[in-house]
């Protein structure tokens, strides 16, 4: 028999315990193994203090394939890495893992930020939807009168035809949501310091005058030193009696201090997906407020959503394999304006 030669690369798993459990299907595990050296089984935690299996792995990984809980690649953690050459990551940002050090050695990387917009998009649709009808408010009076009520004539100010909805930030999660709104009758404002030509259909204007006009305020920025508190007294002061604000990017990017006499005095809404801190005091009144709808951080990918992380991560492995550029290639220029 002539000897046959194999080209796939080396790879290694790289995330938190119990991640790649919930990342990767049986068929996932058998795509990978078709498309790489790996074994499935082996998931590298920790790569500052390897064990003898890992080790041996990431000294010959061509590729890691990482997702949340991944380990900081560190110049140290490259020493051990002499063949690598990209870093596949199955989530949205790669800020938590990929240094200074990455680029300097001049490694390809590659994220499933796409993939992970879709549902953080989609959750922000379905508020947006929901705050036009005024569900909270509806779902509150119900349950207090329990009778026949004039829901008509208390309703005036209420429904989505016409609306204005204002984006906060140009990003693939805000672009996603631009575009699922195009179905739907409403005016759409947006907000990005980086835009100079809107999407067709969508005014661009100052962020003061999208809160002034917009009865709902949607934020989607990346947090950075120049988004911190943006959505800030005088944001929140503008925005009309009966706005809501959701918030599905990173807690920070908002002044809750700020923002909660508003919501307890019942003049705006909130829908919160993230808040600052992650987890808001026990004694909060985000938990109780009933013009407050507040989330655990779900809107990103969860379930069997992170099967289409997986999905587009593992089409970045195929096209590293076939030596094609990366669909989804990540710069380090992109991270000064990304999350």
């Amino acid at each position: 028999m002539h000897p046959t030669t194999d080209n796939r690369p080396a790879l290694l798993l790289a995330m938190g315990p119990g991640v790649d459990e919930r990342l990767l299907t049986a068929d996932h595990h058998a795509r990978l193994t078709r498309l790489a050296h790996t074994d499935p089984r082996l998931v590298a935690h920790d790569l500052t203090a390897p064990g003898p299996r890992v080790a041996a792995a990431l000294a010959e990984a061509e590729i890691l394939f990482t997702c949340w809980g991944a380990t900081p690649l560190t110049a140290e953690v490259l020493d051990r890495a002499p063949r690598l050459r990209a870093v596949v990551h199955a989530a949205g940002s790669v800020k938590h893992h990929i240094t200074d050090a990455c680029w300097e050695r001049g490694l390809r990387v590659t994220s499933a930020a796409a993939a992970n917009a879709l549902p953080v998009a989609e959750y922000t649709l379905a508020a947006i939807l929901l705050a036009g009808k005024r569900v909270l408010r509806s779902a509150q009076r119900y349950a207090e009168l329990r009778t026949d009520h004039a829901w008509l004539e208390e309703s005036t100010t209420w429904g989505n035809y016409r609306r204005t909805i204002g984006i906060v930030g140009a990003s693939r999660i805000g672009r996603r949501v631009v575009e699922l709104l195009r179905p739907f009758d409403v005016e759409i404002l947006l907000y990005d310091p980086y835009v100079t030509t809107p999407p067709p259909g969508v005014e661009l204007v100052g962020l003061d005058d999208l809160c002034a006009r917009s009865t709902v305020v949607s934020v989607h920025a990346p947090q950075l030193p120049s988004t911190y508190r943006m959505i800030g007294p005088a944001q929140l002061a503008a925005m009309p009696d009966g706005t809501t604000l959701i918030n599905t990017a990173r807690g920070s990017l908002v002044d809750e201090a700020a923002l909660l006499p508003h919501l307890v005095t019942g003049r705006l809404q909130a829908i919160l997906d993230v808040t600052d801190p992650e987890l808001p005091p026990a004694d909060s009144p985000l938990y109780t407020l009933p013009n407050v709808l507040l989330t655990p951080h779900v809107a990103g990918s969860l379930g069997n959503e992170l099967h289409r992380m997986a999905d587009q991560a593992l089409e970045e492995v195929a096209r590293y394999g076939r030596g094609e550029p990366f669909a989804e290639e990540v710069r380090a220029s992109d991270l000064q304006r990304s999350a």
